[in-house]
């Protein structure tokens, strides 16, 4: 079966998930230091830093609710338990044999079971537990006009505990995600494709079938 270069990522898309890489990125850099892991910036610094990186993350946070909620796209981190065994025997045991991805990528279904459960863990409970536990933090004590104000909260021990496992959590999927992205048809191609656009499929997918092989008729007919 022939391939065909198809524009599979949107521009915002690519943006948002370049933008987010490099926020998460920046923001465990400083956030180790703040933890006296290392010395880079300084302790100040690094607090200051981490701050405006996290401002910078909500609004793209933001941004990107609403792009997905208005395009539709939302419906690609839906999880499904279908072809999960497939999918889970590939990355074990089929990677290395070089057997065919269980999955066929196409325009409306773009993640693997597996990759839909780990991102809708993502959006649904570690990025909400970072940036709630952050803000928390952030704003345990902070001036108004009325001198220091302070949220009714006796230790801020149990936000740093979760604000770190979140974080933790979001370092491990970045790991795992620059692995993973070497294992396409080639081992540049998923990095090309999010940098382009355009991804090679198989040819009964330019259209953007469905998973379950129904075509959808092209726009122009």
């Amino acid at each position: 079966m022939g391939k065909k270069q198809v524009y599979i990522y949107r521009s915002f898309e690519r943006f948002w998930h370049w933008m987010q890489s490099i926020l998460i990125f920046f923001l465990a850099f400083t956030g180790f230091e703040i933890h006296g892991t290392y010395s880079f910036f300084g302790f100040r610094e690094a607090v200051r830093y981490h701050n405006i990186a996290a401002y910078i993350f909500i609004g793209l946070i933001i941004f990107a609710i609403f792009w997905h909620l208005t395009t539709g796209e939302y419906k690609q981190y839906i999880p499904t338990l279908e072809n999960i065994k497939a999918q889970l025997n590939y990355y074990i045991f089929g990677i290395f044999r070089n057997a065919p991805h269980p999955i066929k990528k196409t325009v409306l279904s773009k993640l693997n079971p597996l990759q839909k459960i780990t991102y809708f863990g993502l959006k649904i409970l570690v990025i909400p537990l970072s940036v709630t536990s952050g803000l928390l933090y952030m704003f345990y004590r902070y001036p108004s006009k009325h001198g220091i104000a302070a949220i009714n909260i006796q230790t801020l021990e149990a936000i740093a505990v979760f604000h770190t496992i979140a974080a933790l959590f979001l370092v491990v999927f970045i790991i795992t995600h620059l692995y993973l992205i070497t294992t396409g048809h080639t081992p540049t191609s998923n990095l090309k494709a999010m940098l382009t656009g355009y991804e090679e499929l198989d040819d009964d997918n330019e259209t953007g079938d469905a998973p379950s092989g129904n075509k959808i008729e092209e726009n122009s007919k």
